[in-house]
């Protein structure tokens, strides 16, 4: 539990909130928020996806932040976190993605889940794939309100975990799935590779990072629901997104995903 003041949680929650609507970057929040404060992180980030709710958006899942070695040392943070996924963060379906809808976007390449069934007790990967009815390719478009990526643990948490959008690839019932242990994943930009990793670099495994995710949502008294888009964690480096380019990934077993974003 966190002890901290009210208007902290309000002002980094609004601090935030400004640089997404005004598309202009801000100063990290870790001058709000104690470092070691991760509960008051993820209040900041449940603050404002309660906002968006509030519009009319609606949550169509969650996403595992922070799982490859790679990241986590691109980024200097040393734990998995996690966001919520809304329903205009989907443009698997889109010729282009916007890119005037994103402030710094990366992209990375993931294997993604469809939830067959809640998650209400803990679980342990043995127990994973039973909740699961499909897996996917899938691309996440991370993205991050604060200048420059300038960012420790809280600063991501209080961000929605650096959300931004995601892309649905090809798919196949979990029972037709390989060993997502094993896979391989290669991704090119334009033809040309760019990065490059396996799914033992994603906390051991996807399903490790599902149980991660199913269990630490249970502690945050959100737990996971039937239907919902699991984005399970970057299997390599994520790259610096450029407009106009082509993204593409291969994971093997599983498939490809595509997508492109306007200039």
């Amino acid at each position: 539990m966190t002890t901290v003041e009210p208007h902290v949680i309000t002002d980094a929650a609004a601090r935030l909130a400004a640089a997404s609507a005004t598309g202009t970057p801000c100063a990290p929040v870790r001058d709000l928020i104690a470092s070691n404060d991760v509960a008051a992180a993820y209040e900041v980030q449940t603050r404002n996806i309660e906002a968006r709710i509030a519009t009319g958006r609606t949550v169509v899942g969650r996403k595992i932040g922070l799982t490859s070695p790679a990241v986590q040392n691109q980024l200097g943070v040393d734990q998995p976190d996690f966001g919520v996924l809304l329903d205009d963060f989907d443009v698997s379906g889109n010729a282009a993605v916007d890119t005037t809808t994103l402030l710094q976007p990366r992209i990375e390449a993931e294997i993604a889940f469809r939830l067959s069934a809640d998650i209400t007790e803990p679980i342990t990967a043995e127990h994973a794939p039973g909740f699961v009815d499909r897996v996917f390719a899938s691309f996440e478009i991370v993205d991050s309100r604060i200048a420059g990526w300038d960012i420790t643990l809280v600063d991501t948490v209080a961000d929605n975990a650096s959300s931004g959008l995601y892309v649905l690839g090809d798919s196949l019932p979990r029972d037709d799935a390989p060993d997502l242990t094993e896979v391989t994943m290669t991704m090119t930009a334009d033809g040309e590779q760019v990065s490059a990793g396996k799914g033992s670099d994603c906390l051991g495994s996807p399903w490790e990072a599902l149980v991660w995710l199913a269990n630490t949502s249970l502690h945050y008294g959100s737990p996971l629901r039937a239907g919902e888009v699991i984005l399970s964690g970057a299997l390599g480096p994520m790259v610096a997104v450029t407009p106009g380019v082509t993204y593409s990934a291969t994971i093997s077993g599983v498939g490809d995903v595509t997508t492109t974003f306007s200039v």
